[in-house]
């Protein structure tokens, strides 16, 4: 096993940007429903919608920029796209500030921030291939991967923190200038990238639009890889405010064993991660996809028989960090096949695409757990999502056709 391998100075101001940026969107995690509920004391259906509707919303918005966004050099794209979110967040401080805050401008914020977010995505995806050798791409989605549960794991309990402590748009505030940070990093990276060739024919009108859903859906394992990650993604997303309801509301857990039920198994990411690199070595890509990708669903239904008291406690935290765990190994190794396996006039449009469809599959499934719990209970709704989870490893058996696509197993360790 190889020690921690230097990718390059570029690299690694892509790093520090991208850990910024995660810090503060860690900071600010769940700040905007907060502050919905604090603020502007939204009824339940506003603030489900503040978390479905928004980033759908978003996701409409970023379908017509992933061609403007393939096309482009990468770098410029990003730093545009932080000052967007930059300046889409401070909004927020600022009406609250002078008393003119309002529900629809939380609205437009959380549209236009997942918007800049799935631009900013593909565009760093692509960046990325063209940053670093491919036998150290997996190396570096393995730290990205690091760094996004690490965020997750310290940003939440400071920031519940520093709200307690000063209000509620805090943390707001230092999410939008995380965004500032990371475009000055991203400045720092410098000139040299080449532009994009654009393929003949030109490509325009729907077409365009289209490609990346048309690479994913003509591929056979990345069509399985993404209708899985889709279902996986969105039901496991969808049971949070549905747990947040039976935690806080019906078993009476302090705000605090709340925060720490989701920050401590977050540790585990840290885990998975540094995995990624051995087991893909070892076990090949293939495993990898149809094991681990399994074990992603198969602890959620746990959720379901939380108790009161310490023992409940222990049960969430277990089953998040199980779920962790497989998420962060997988998730690294997912987004480096994806990389190899998409012509470079694609990835941008490939990768929004992925991106789309992963938020409208959490927006679609968070409203639908939520009519389920509305109807029966959140107990019920969180019953449904982790049986329906456990059909999802269905789409990954297709050994064949995982097989025929794998490569040479990896020889790099993050």
């Amino acid at each position: 096993m190889k020690g921690r391998r230097p990718l390059g100075r570029r690299f690694g101001w892509l790093w520090t940007a991208y850990a910024v940026s995660a810090y503060g969107s860690g900071l600010g995690f769940g700040a905007l429903p907060l502050i919905a509920v604090l603020a502007l004391d939204a009824s339940p259906a506003e603030v489900s919608a503040l978390s479905a509707v928004g980033p759908a919303v978003g996701a409409l918005i970023a379908l017509p920029l992933a061609p403007w966004v393939e096309f482009r050099r990468k770098r410029p794209v990003m730093i545009a796209m932080d000052l967007t979110r930059f300046a889409a967040m401070v909004t927020i401080p600022v009406a609250y500030a002078f008393g003119l805050l309002g529900f629809v401008q939380m609205l437009v914020v959380s549209a236009v921030v997942a918007a800049a977010r799935i631009a900013f995505n593909a565009s760093s995806g692509a960046y990325l291939k063209a940053l670093v050798r491919p036998d150290d791409l997996l190396v570096a989605n393995a730290r990205f991967e690091s760094t996004n549960w690490s965020s997750i794991a310290v940003g939440p309990p400071l920031g519940g923190a520093a709200i307690g402590l000063f209000g509620p748009v805090v943390t707001v505030v230092a999410d939008a200038l995380s965004y500032l940070l990371s475009a000055l990093c991203l400045t720092a990276i410098g000139d040299g990238e080449e532009a994009p060739q654009r393929p003949v024919p030109r490509p325009a009108g729907a077409g365009a639009l289209l490609d990346g859903w048309r690479h994913i859906l003509t591929h056979p394992v990345l069509r399985a890889l993404y209708l899985n990650n889709m279902l996986v993604g969105g039901l496991i997303m969808a049971t949070e405010p549905l747990l947040a309801v039976l935690l806080l509301r019906q078993l009476g857990f302090p705000a605090w064993q709340y925060g720490l039920a989701f920050a401590v198994p977050c540790l585990g990411g840290l885990i998975g991660s540094r995995l990624a690199g051995p087991v893909v070595a070892r076990y090949g890509r293939h495993r990898v996809f149809r094991t681990i990708g399994t074990l992603r669903a198969v602890w959620l239904i746990g959720l379901a028989f939380v108790r009161p008291g310490i023992v409940g406690l222990v049960t969430v935290m277990a089953v998040e960090l199980a779920i962790i765990i497989n998420m962060s190994l997988y998730t690294p190794v997912l987004a480096t096949y994806r990389l190899e396996h998409t012509p470079r006039h694609l990835v941008a449009r490939t990768l929004s695409a992925w991106s789309i469809g992963q938020q409208v599959s959490i927006a679609v499934l968070t409203a639908l757990a939520g009519l389920l719990a509305d109807a029966t209970s959140p107990r019920t709704a969180l019953t449904a999502a982790g049986l329906l989870i456990l059909a999802t490893p269905l789409l990954l058996l297709r050994e064949d056709l995982m097989a025929a696509h794998e490569p040479e197993p990896s020889r790099s360790h993050s």
